[in-house]
């Protein structure tokens, strides 16, 4: 696997602790190594450690200088995604998924109450035998599970019918947009 943004995997082997693997960031280091940097518009700087301390007492810089020349690019790149989530077909997906999700949600969710609160609420019903040990609170319980796994394949079913190839689609659009304002490199 390829280490992302240029940073080494710790095995947990080495002296380092994978805190100090992930310190200061070095991207001209990195490079230097012939690592390939790994730009992840979904990277969450503030877990990485960014803008934390560096153990020593001094704080380590936000934006290493290395980085701050991709700049530029990085807010046109966050326009393209702007402007996909603001497109008529990345909205008709979220509105697929939300029209199959919340219902099945309040679905599921009521169902889950009603047997819990029939479960507090009316324990001879609960304990009524269906058939030798087997009760009505059994069979609900398991059909919690049962409907667990049927909203699972439902929702799976769904999403490869209704949306997975408009989501490919758009996903491929917004790499080929941001390629293209990061000069071919992805």
């Amino acid at each position: 696997m390829q280490p992302s943004n240029g940073r080494p995997r710790g095995g947990g082997g080495g002296a380092e602790s994978s805190v100090d693997n992930h310190d200061g960031h070095d991207q001209a280091q990195a490079e230097g190594r012939g690592q390939v940097r790994y730009d992840d518009p979904w990277y969450d700087a503030l877990a990485s450690g960014w803008g934390e301390s560096g153990g020593v007492g001094a704080p380590v810089p936000a934006v290493s200088g290395v980085r701050q020349e991709h700049e530029a690019p990085a807010v046109a790149a966050a326009e393209v995604y702007l402007e996909v989530q603001r497109s008529a077909a990345f909205q008709e997906v979220r509105s697929r998924y939300r029209r199959f999700v919340v219902p099945a949600v309040v679905v599921f969710f009521v169902w889950y109450v009603a047997y819990v609160v029939t479960a507090t609420t009316a324990p001879g019903l609960m304990a009524r035998p269906v058939a030798g040990a087997v009760n009505v609170a059994m069979l609900a319980g398991l059909g919690q599970f049962l409907t667990t796994f049927l909203f699972t394949w439902a929702y799976a079913r769904h999403a490869r019918l209704r949306r997975d190839r408009a989501a490919l689609e758009l996903r491929w659009d917004t790499q080929e947009l941001t390629r293209g304002i990061r000069g071919g490199v992805s």
